[in-house]
């Protein structure tokens, strides 16, 4: 089995139920994973496990920090033993660094998981903030507005997206860029 099937199997099992919402946007996720096999060729796999896998740490049994990306990294690693690097991007997806700094604690994050390749993190990014709480495709900009208006102002999230705009904003732009490159040479 792979990596993949493994995943939304975990994901399912851990939010479908308790979190239908956020289910349906870990499936849109996927969906977002799914349109970059152009561009990431062996790694697709690795990356849309990954899609399924992002939101894991806002299911009430996994909750431990509050910070969600750093709940579900743990529970891969130490529970269900996921591979290091889907660990390392469920960790740090969507400039995770950022909301780590705002709850002070970015030394956990950092002693506890090293980063994923660059380009992988920018497609899970790209995944992540290209798709609405109810799964639907959006751009980047009106999913920012989205998750503001959901969390308010003062927020712990809201303030972290905030720092993390300029992260996030450029790294959908980079996965856009490298789709439209695809694009380009199939139709050359």
């Amino acid at each position: 089995m792979g990596h993949t099937e493994w995943a939304y199997g975990l994901a399912k099992d851990l939010l479908e139920t308790t979190l239908p919402r956020r289910w349906a946007h870990t499936q849109g996720v996927a969906e977002q994973g799914e349109r970059l096999a152009s561009i990431l060729g062996a790694d697709s796999d690795l990356l849309i496990a990954a899609c399924l896998l992002h939101d894991i740490g806002y299911a009430p049994d996994l909750v431990n920090t509050g910070m969600h990306q750093l709940d579900g990294a743990r529970y891969l690693r130490d529970v269900a033993k996921a591979d290091e690097r889907l660990c390392r991007l469920v960790a740090y997806h969507s400039c995770a660094d950022n909301e780590a700094r705002q709850r002070d604690l970015l030394d956990v994050l950092v002693k506890e998981f090293d980063q994923e390749r660059a380009d992988l993190a920018r497609a899970l990014t790209y995944c992540d903030m290209t798709t609405g709480p109810d799964g639907r495709h959006l751009d980047v900009l009106d999913r920012l507005a989205e998750i503001h208006s959901r969390y308010g102002p003062e927020h712990v999230v809201s303030r972290s997206i905030t720092d993390a705009t300029p992260c996030i904003v450029s790294s959908v732009r980079s996965v856009e860029a490298a789709l439209a490159d695809v694009g380009k040479a199939d139709a050359g």
